[in-house]
């Protein structure tokens, strides 16, 4: 191990590793053993405040995780190119077999606030996230987001990746045959709350 490695993750790690349960260590070797069989996918953004595992208290096993930029999933394409989201995906709803995917945006996304902002100078000559959320020009220029509502377009956003999801063939397949469902949420990191999407109206409300 190098000696500049994270000193605050080793310490996590000890501890953690020191004060695992009999239950904790059991249920490792059982996924070790039969490997996982997570009833739900939780598409996410890669921001460090937002963590689906703790946001929804699972434990190793229950969910399989996808974070990429302001949570987006972009339509589906034939390309044998970049496609790390596209194989997540598949291997979630093809191999896993989940039941749910959960689209989880949430408050203060600095993906979105960067793509709102007309006046922001790109992080590097290659601006790899005005790339990836250029599919949201449409969306911040109607609706509340076309008045500078963040929260309005980072909600726009889940509906947006909720509809690409569909646009998967495979995804379909099981969304005709009622195997799979899509959900769409939001989680305000100040307060800590969950607010989820109507399917039919696409407006968002508190989980009660």
């Amino acid at each position: 191990m190098t000696a500049d490695f994270p000193a605050s993750l080793l310490d996590g790690y000890r501890a953690r590793r020191d004060t695992l349960s009999p239950g904790d260590r059991e249920r490792a070797h059982t996924l070790a053993r039969d490997g996982q069989r997570p009833g739900t996918m939780v598409i996410a953004c890669c921001d460090s405040r937002v963590a689906p595992e703790t946001v929804f208290n699972c434990a190793p096993g229950e969910i399989f995780v996808l974070r990429t930029v302001a949570n987006l999933v972009a339509p589906y394409r034939h390309d044998a190119g970049s496609c790390a989201t596209s194989s997540a995906l598949e291997f979630g709803v093809e191999a896993l077999r989940v039941r749910h995917i959960v689209v989880m945006g949430h408050a203060l996304c600095g993906g979105i606030r960067a793509h709102a902002d007309r006046s922001r100078t790109p992080l590097s000559p290659d601006d790899f996230i005005g790339s990836w959320t250029a599919s949201l020009a449409d969306l911040a220029d109607t609706g509340a987001a076309a008045d500078g509502d963040l929260t309005a377009l980072e909600q726009a956003a889940v509906r947006r990746s909720v509809d690409n999801l569909a646009t998967f063939p495979f995804v379909a397949r099981r969304l005709e045959d009622a195997t799979l469902a899509l959900h769409g949420t939001w989680f305000d990191v100040a307060t800590g709350t969950v607010w989820t999407m109507d399917p039919g109206s696409g407006r968002f409300s508190p989980f009660r």
